[in-house]
């Protein structure tokens, strides 16, 4: 039985034969695409479970085309890996601002690169149709915008269900009060940045059933985290 589907996006047929034929014994489903531009289209046609993208290629590199798919509703939980030569810290953040969920630098092996997938499709336990994450005993039903704590549902309102959808699809990383803005409410509009205070506190409300409401933790001076990596309900 296939564990995902996976789009791997290289333009060098050496390494992309390397990672498609370790992912294929893993039991993974593979396709392949060339470059950037053939992969939005086998996207828009196929949605993957996860993507791995080279940077550097012609024609549309894997940050333009990682940029490009977080950008649209219909693609923009797509799990998206970077494989690339770049080090330098800048480079990384400039990564993870496009939204890419993690970042392996060449040369690697194998077994790390299966490992960084595994763990990319585990955060959250998003299932393998993109509807139900959980989280502790929290699990939310994305198709069904709804959402429940050890079997009780709970009451969430639209800004509520999104940030906590949000949070869930990006678990154990900071967004500042201006990346919640943009990626929850959305870049047209226009609201003061305490508004993610008012709708943070309101969730940690909807959700402090077994002390849930833990798992979204405040970073001072930098933002807010979703993490239930240590979280223990009583």
């Amino acid at each position: 039985m296939a564990l995902a589907n996976i789009l791997v996006v290289e333009d060098e047929q050496a390494i992309a034969e390397m990672i498609m034929t370790s992912l294929e014994m893993a039991g993974y489903q593979v396709k392949r695409a060339a470059n950037g531009q053939i992969a939005y289209q086998m996207v828009l046609d196929e949605v993957p479970d996860l993507i791995l993208a080279d940077w550097m290629m012609p024609m549309m590199t894997g940050l333009q085309l990682a940029k490009k798919l977080k950008q649209a509703e219909n693609t923009a939980e797509i799990p998206i890996i970077l494989l690339t030569a770049k080090s330098d810290e800048d480079d990384k953040i400039n990564g993870f601002d496009a939204g890419i969920d993690d970042y392996v630098v060449k040369p690697f092996s194998p077994r790390e690169l299966l490992a960084r997938i595994k763990a990319v499709l585990r955060r959250g336990h998003v299932d393998i149709e993109g509807k139900g994450i959980a989280a502790g005993q929290l699990v939310l039903d994305r198709s069904a915008k709804k959402a429940n704590i050890a079997g009780h549902e709970i009451t969430l309102g639209p800004i509520e269900f999104r940030l906590l959808e949000f949070f869930m699809l990006h678990p154990d990383r900071v967004y500042s009060r201006e990346q919640l803005l943009d990626r929850v409410w959305g870049g047209n509009v226009y609201v003061e940045d305490r508004t993610v205070d008012v709708h943070i506190r309101r969730l940690r409300q909807s959700i402090s059933i077994l002390d849930h409401e833990t798992m979204i933790q405040t970073v001072r001076g930098a933002g807010y985290r979703f993490s239930a990596e240590d979280f223990k309900p009583e």
